[in-house]
């Protein structure tokens, strides 16, 4: 082989070098999955399945690391901050990434310049729910039952800003009614008392209000997602029942630290969109609730954006603050 043709062949192999070496090496030490949820909720469960089978496949420990509290925001500072090297990676769902750039003033994070997605894990179901005594059922005649008495119907929800303050403000505008927003300090106790009858009505996860509507104590006249739900067929979506433009789901998904080499970005999603697959997981997630999604970097990028805009636009319509 001539001198010159030997040369360039070695400064291609040199140039390789890097990124072929980093993706053969990683992960070489234990990493590390930061999670803006409390441990035991829906999320922290689906979390962990995702990385015990990431430890079974890489012999490297995944470590889940729970920074809660401040509405999610001392977890998405954790990950932004982290070294870009692969070590760190994270979770965002609808609430810190679509709902917080929106509620507070000043955040210590950035969605669109701290973070790369990899990929959409599981999108959670949620419902329109009202207690039984309120005479409507369906969103036809609860819209016309608001018309009728302005001001004088409730809901509940699990706080100002809350993944059940901002659905049905969206409702409220979308159909042009007037339902007064009464705040508690989280979920279940919101939930309780709309199944108490104290509260009218609560747009809860639908897997949770499931089994009161089946026993009677709580009726589900619509869906809040695009398409009707595989566990209630059914149930009609809000905008299916009338409201066109209609649309609200919690999500969850799969982050990185602005700067994570793409080389580590594509293996953390090959493997990431593996285990979605998995019918074992596919079957736990579905028990609990979730709908899996997997999909590419691209696609969940385009939900943040997209979910921003929209939900971006309510809570800036409806004066939302948070508290």
């Amino acid at each position: 082989m001539p001198i010159r043709s030997m040369l360039a062949v070695i400064l291609a192999a040199a140039l390789a070098a890097p990124a072929g070496a980093l993706a053969q090496k990683y992960p070489a030490k234990p990493v590390r999955l930061v999670l803006p949820f409390t441990a035991a909720s829906a999320v922290d469960v689906l979390a962990r399945l995702y990385a015990q089978k990431m430890s079974e496949t890489w012999g490297q420990q995944v470590l889940v690391d729970n920074r809660t509290g401040a509405a999610g925001i001392i977890g998405m500072e954790a990950i932004a901050r982290a070294a870009p090297d692969g070590y760190t990676l994270g979770m965002g769902n609808a609430a810190t990434l679509a709902l917080n750039p929106h509620l507070y003033q000043k955040l210590p994070y950035d969605v669109t310049r701290d973070y790369v997605p990899i990929l959409q894990a599981a999108v959670i179901r949620n419902c329109l729910v009202v207690h039984p005594s309120l005479p409507a059922k369906s969103v036809k005649e609860l819209v016309a039952l608001a018309k009728a008495r302005p001001g004088q119907l409730n809901y509940a929800s699990g706080g100002v800003g809350s993944a059940q303050h901002v659905p049905m403000e969206m409702l409220k505008s979308l159909a042009g009614i007037n339902i007064v927003h009464v705040p508690y300090k989280g979920l279940t106790p919101a939930f309780n008392d709309v199944l108490a009858g104290e509260m009218h009505m609560i747009i809860p996860g639908l897997v949770s209000a499931l089994p009161f509507h089946k026993t009677g104590r709580l009726r589900i006249i619509a869906t809040t997602g695009a398409t009707r739900t595989g566990v209630t067929p059914e149930i009609p979506t809000i905008a299916q029942a009338g409201v066109a433009g209609y649309e609200f789901d919690s999500w969850t998904g799969f982050i990185a630290p602005a700067g994570t080499p793409p080389v580590i970005v594509s293996q953390l999603h090959g493997e990431l969109a593996r285990i979605s697959k998995l019918p074992d997981i596919r079957e736990r997630l579905t028990a609990m609730g979730f709908d899996v999604v997997g999909g590419t970097p691209d696609a969940f990028s385009a939900v943040i954006k997209d979910n921003n805009a929209r939900l971006g636009k309510v809570i800036r319509d409806a004066g939302i603050k948070a508290e």
